[in-house]
């Protein structure tokens, strides 16, 4: 929504006001699953995140906080894709590194050096010709995660590449976690496949290819300038440019779509969640209800004194949007005001 300066800022007040009044709150997760959905490749999705999140220890370090007060808190949320080895390798250097990066930091507490992580399968990878094939799709992805040592993990529905999931498509979805947790043994043990040859070569080839990253982005001044300057964007674009080539000429195989496909692909043969507009109407009136019997006047007064805040101090804004929201102001209206005093990032042509 804003630029990059004025976001890091607000992600740095939500990690301190929670610190200091909410300390069993945790703060952020720091994604890196929609640079992976962009098209980025596996260590660029490790490099990129870790990096993010590293950004955002040091800010918090310079506003004043101790690493193993805010530290602890913090979690990542990573994507898991086709490349079975490739996605174990990836958590399991995603964990190796941060525990180095904290310890460089000075972090003292052993929960400082843990990397708590929530995994979601790649919606990217799920197909609408023989959708189907996706459940398969999910439940590798599902196992590459646990294998990788996820805490929380987010199985796909089969159909998401067509709409919104079925109730039949969220079960088959559910079920595929509660197979892998309940019946086949691989939480019996941590990291089940420590010691692998080509696991452990693989793990050390991506913890190094990510430091190799790191320092480019230091090259360019650090995670907010690149940002500036557009080069992740870039970066990522290009990635996904060449796997798409690879797709289309075949290099890339694809069950379904660019090899083993089948006649009538078009024709859709499974149920398709339909949403009813009422849904979308009943919001609006609730919507229109709140604003009608709030009170106004404390919402613009608040709004009023959160803009102030924004723009005249450097003050932790979080007590201010809290009080926003406690008068019922919405978040457009929140997000609006913070527009006006940070403007609204704008997308760097990168082609």
């Amino acid at each position: 929504i804003f630029p990059p300066e004025p976001s890091v800022k607000l992600i740095v007040d939500t990690i301190e006001y929670g610190t200091k009044y909410i300390p069993k709150w945790n703060t952020v997760s720091i994604s890196g699953y929609h640079i992976r959905e962009a098209g980025s490749t596996a260590v660029q999705e490790l490099a990129f995140t870790l990096a993010d999140g590293l950004t955002y220890v040091d800010r918090s370090i310079k506003r004043g906080l101790d690493i193993d007060d805010f530290a602890p808190r913090l979690s990542f949320f990573f994507n898991a894709h086709n490349n079975f080895f490739e996605e174990i390798a990836k958590y399991r250097a995603a964990r190796r590194i941060w525990a180095k990066e904290m310890e460089k930091r000075g972090a003292k507490n052993p929960r400082s050096l843990w990397m708590r992580f929530h995994t979601q399968t790649a919606g990217v990878s799920l197909t609408a010709q023989q959708p189907k094939n996706n459940i398969i799709r999910v439940a590798i992805q599902a196992l590459a995660a646990v294998l990788g040592g996820t805490q929380s993990l987010h199985t796909n529905s089969y159909d998401e590449a067509l709409a919104l999931p079925s109730e039949e498509a969220v079960r088959i979805a559910l079920r595929t976690q509660q197979i892998i947790a309940k019946e086949t043994g691989v939480t019996d043990t941590v990291d089940p496949l420590g010691g692998s040859y080509y696991l452990e070569w693989l793990t050390n080839k991506m913890e190094d290819e990510t430091y190799d990253i790191f320092d480019k982005i230091e090259n360019r001044g650090g995670v907010v300038e690149a940002v500036k300057k557009g080069w992740f964007q870039k970066e990522i674009a290009a990635a996904s440019y060449k796997y798409q080539q690879r797709l289309e000429k075949g290099q890339r195989k694809m069950v379904g779509v660019n090899c083993l496909t089948e006649a009538n692909e078009d024709t859709i043969n499974i149920p398709i969640l339909e949403i009813d507009e009422e849904v979308e109407k009943t919001q609006i009136e609730r919507l229109d209800k709140l604003r009608k019997t709030r009170n106004n006047e404390k919402v613009d007064k608040y709004l009023n004194i959160l803009k102030d805040k924004a723009e005249n101090t450097k003050e932790n804004l979080m007590p201010y949007i809290l009080d926003c929201t406690r008068a019922y102001a919405t978040l457009g209206e929140i997000r609006r005001v913070l527009v006006e005093v940070y403007t609204e990032y704008k997308q760097i042509e990168i082609f």
